[in-house]
């Protein structure tokens, strides 16, 4: 008998208390993954601003140019996006 109040009881705190825990931890989540993808997107980004000055004219430097630079796009829009959805979590 004692055993079911008590479980019944553990059952009713995590109930409770897993909804307060998890919220902020996907936050937390969300946020480092977009600063990880700022971080990414800046770095990639300086490559190929250095690899754009250093460019000589050939198809496979633009080519190279043109993929470095939607890679850049890329990593920034998953960050970007990653904040978003941290911010949004946490006012729901």
């Amino acid at each position: 008998m004692k055993v079911v109040v008590i479980m019944r009881l553990v059952s009713e705190f995590f109930r409770h208390v897993t909804p307060g825990v998890i919220r902020p931890l996907r936050v937390l989540w969300h946020e480092v993954i977009g600063f990880v993808f700022v971080v990414f997107a800046v770095f990639v980004g300086f490559a190929t601003w250095r690899r754009a000055t250093d460019f000589s004219g050939d198809v496979g430097g633009l080519l190279i140019l043109i993929a470095s630079g939607l890679f850049v796009l890329l990593l920034a829009y998953f960050g970007l996006t990653s904040f978003l959805r941290a911010r949004r979590i946490s006012r729901s």
